[in-house]
Parts: C-alpha cells; sequence; structure tokens
C-alpha cells in the first residue's frame, strides 16, 4: 500500500522558518519525482518545487531562494525548507509523488504565517 505522510507544518511568524517532511512507503522511492505543491483558499493548487532523483530541482518563481527541497533516499522522505516565510506562503502543502504510470498524494500539512 502506498502512502505519504507529511509533517512539520504549523504557525510560524513573518520571516520564521518551517521544514516539512514527506515520508513515502510502498513505492520505489527513487523511480519518482518528489515534489510539494500547495494551495491556498480559493486558490488553485500550485507546484512549489520538485526534485526529480537525477539531481535536478525546480522552484515556483515566487519561492526562489527562500525554500530548498531535498531527498533523503535512505529514509525515503523528502523535505522542504522553507525559510524567510511571508503571509501569502500561508497554505495546505501537500507532498507529491510521480512517474510515467503513477502519482500519489500525501493529506496535506496546514502552514499558515501570521504575526
Amino acid at each position: 500500500q502506498e502512502h505519504l505522510v507529511e509533517s512539520g507544518g504549523g504557525l510560524v511568524q513573518p520571516g520564521g522558518s518551517l521544514r516539512l517532511s514527506c515520508e513515502a512507503s510502498g513505492i520505489f522511492f527513487s523511480l519518482y519525482v518528489m515534489g510539494w505543491y500547495r494551495q491556498a483558499p480559493g486558490k488553485q493548487r500550485e507546484l512549489v518545487a520538485a526534485d526529480t532523483g537525477a539531481g535536478t530541482t525546480t522552484y515556483t518563481d515566487s519561492v526562489k531562494g527562500r525554500f530548498t527541497i531535498s531527498r533523503d533516499i535512505l529514509k525515503n522522505t523528502v523535505h522542504l525548507q522553507m525559510n524567510s516565510l511571508k503571509p501569502e506562503d500561508t497554505a495546505v502543502y501537500y507532498c507529491n509523488a510521480r512517474n510515467r504510470i503513477s502519482t500519489y498524494w500525501g493529506q496535506g500539512t496546514q502552514v499558515t504565517v501570521s504575526s
């Protein structure tokens, strides 16, 4: 059974940092592109960052220089380090695993940036 379990969300003040983690089970981790998406109220879900597993990472423009995605192959875990957080980063963040055959989603974790 495939599972993606996120952790690390919460409430943080503007300028603060959070580290999200997503542990994958039931999939051959290294064969998937791992990504983080977010969805704010009233908005569409958007790709925040992705790691292809082949040394390539991508970021949406609004988080470049502030967020870093990384993959721990030994722990089947992907992290999203978020620094210099802004109120507009407030959203539910979802972990995603995809390849040409399958796509899986985590349940989401809330990130709220507010003073």
